[in-house]
């Protein structure tokens, strides 16, 4: 698979239902792994501490795709950005920011699909602001910076050179800020050559674990404050599909004097 597969009907209606779609679309079997729908949703809700927020909050969706996770962002933040590299699902978000439905053929069977509509959801209550775009996270807009929440899922191991958006990290998240994380490491070479890989590997000392090795790069900007395991689906067609675990994490940015402040003042409380 390539970038341009990401440009493709069949990702985009796989994306759509793994962002929007309805559990009885989705996986209408008894006995299956519900607890694996609404990831999108799940990855900040399970990872965001609303506590932490400052008066004004700013959050980023690193690798936002149809741009689910930055609706939920949006319930907590003022103002969110949402950046994908495709221009397919940075076009399918902002249509669903601005109200539209959006149609889609998902696979059934061989050449059967069927037609659904997909629109964001609607809030309880005013959200903030939320843009989409399409930015490269390997090479962000330098005026990309200090955001109170940056949130990546599924987004490191799709990454040509995945240090390159490690290395900013530090300057996307302000002090204090929370660094959400999520990925499965599924590496393959046909996206990551194997020397970028963050882990995954074996060494001289024995297995290099992705986990291990992304705590390691991150420990002098930021301080592990929980992780988890969280199940995801996706639905290829309607007897066929992918079920993952992403080992996910709430870091926060240390502060220039190497804490991590865990109360910062003026925070708001977010029902």
């Amino acid at each position: 698979m390539s970038q341009s597969d990401y440009e493709t009907d069949v990702l985009l209606a796989q994306y759509l239902l793994l962002h929007y779609g309805k559990a009885e679309d989705i996986l209408p079997y008894s006995g299956g792994p519900r607890d694996a729908l609404d990831y999108p949703v799940r990855c900040v809700s399970a990872l965001l501490q609303p506590g932490r927020l400052p008066a004004e909050t700013r959050a980023l969706d690193v690798g936002c795709a149809v741009g689910r996770s930055s609706f939920e962002l949006a319930r907590h933040c003022d103002e969110v950005v949402g950046v994908d590299l495709s221009q397919r699902f940075i076009d399918t978000a902002t249509a669903l920011a601005a109200g539209e439905a959006v149609e889609a053929r998902c696979a059934d069977e061989g050449e059967i699909t069927r037609r659904l509509v997909f629109r964001a959801p609607r809030p309880e209550r005013p959200v903030g602001r939320i843009c989409f775009r399409v930015a490269d996270a390997c090479a962000l807009p330098v005026e990309l910076d200090a955001f109170n929440v940056v949130l990546n899922a599924n987004l490191l191991d799709r990454l040509p050179d995945p240090g390159l958006f490690l290395d900013r990290l530090p300057g996307l998240v302000a002090e204090g800020g929370q660094l959400l994380f999520a990925s499965p490491f599924t590496w393959l070479e046909s996206y990551t050559p194997k020397n970028r890989w963050v882990g995954g590997t074996v060494s001289n000392a024995g297995p290099v674990r992705s986990w291990d090795a992304l705590c390691e790069q991150l420990d002098p900007y930021f301080t592990l404050d929980f992780d988890t395991e969280l199940p995801f689906l996706i639905r290829e067609h309607a007897r066929k599909f992918q079920w993952s675990v992403a080992r996910a994490g709430r870091w926060i940015r240390k502060t220039s004097d190497g804490s991590d402040r865990r109360r910062p003042p003026g925070r708001r409380r977010v029902p």
